[in-house]
């Protein structure tokens, strides 16, 4: 049975979100709220069967051109092993490249799975700041976290969520040029 990934349209909210929270009881995945999805919706893509099935999901957040975040990256059990994790981590990491992004994370239990797309592990969190402050302030495994981070690129020296006085001193200021009279 063969699958093909696209965009993800609004359509697929449903689906993403149950397939989503579906793991988050066990802490696999964060629990995404529906209007979160919704309005995420642009982050996503989606592989469904040759019948139009849908097997799975995974989404690209962009911080910035620093900075992407592979998340939200779940196929169904009957999907697995069949390629389809493999074509929608190929269609984000095309999209990363597409957007100029630098460097592309990730938090997962499962590391073997990344390795081949170019993804090392890294021990020290505190280089991924806009991560960790979207995310893990929120996360119930906040203090006891299971998962092992992963970058695939340089370590970002830019950071822009969080707090304005975080002390990191190899962090560089975020340079943005803006055109034009409205900005």
């Amino acid at each position: 049975m063969g699958s093909s990934v696209r965009q993800a349209r609004l359509q697929d909210a449903a689906d993403i979100f149950e397939l989503v929270n579906s793991l988050s009881g066990d802490g696999t995945l964060l629990r995404r709220q529906y209007a979160e999805i919704c309005e995420n919706i642009r982050d996503f893509h989606v592989a469904h069967s040759e019948g139009g099935i849908f097997l799975g999901c995974g989404a690209l957040h962009l911080y910035g051109p620093h900075l992407a975040e592979v998340r939200s990256i779940v196929m169904k059990p009957e999907a697995k092993g069949q390629g389809a994790g493999s074509a929608v981590m190929k269609a984000l990491l095309d999209e990363a490249e597409v957007h100029g992004v630098q460097t592309v994370c990730l938090f997962t239990r499962i590391p073997d799975f990344f390795f081949r797309y170019g993804f090392r592990t890294t021990m020290d969190r505190t280089a991924l700041p806009d991560k960790i402050y979207k995310d893990c302030q929120k996360c119930p495994r906040l203090h006891a976290c299971d998962e092992v981070a992963m970058l695939r690129g340089p370590v970002p020296r830019v950071a822009v969520l969080g707090p304005a006085k975080i002390k990191q001193p190899e962090l560089v200021p975020l340079q943005i040029a803006f055109t034009g009279a409205d900005h």
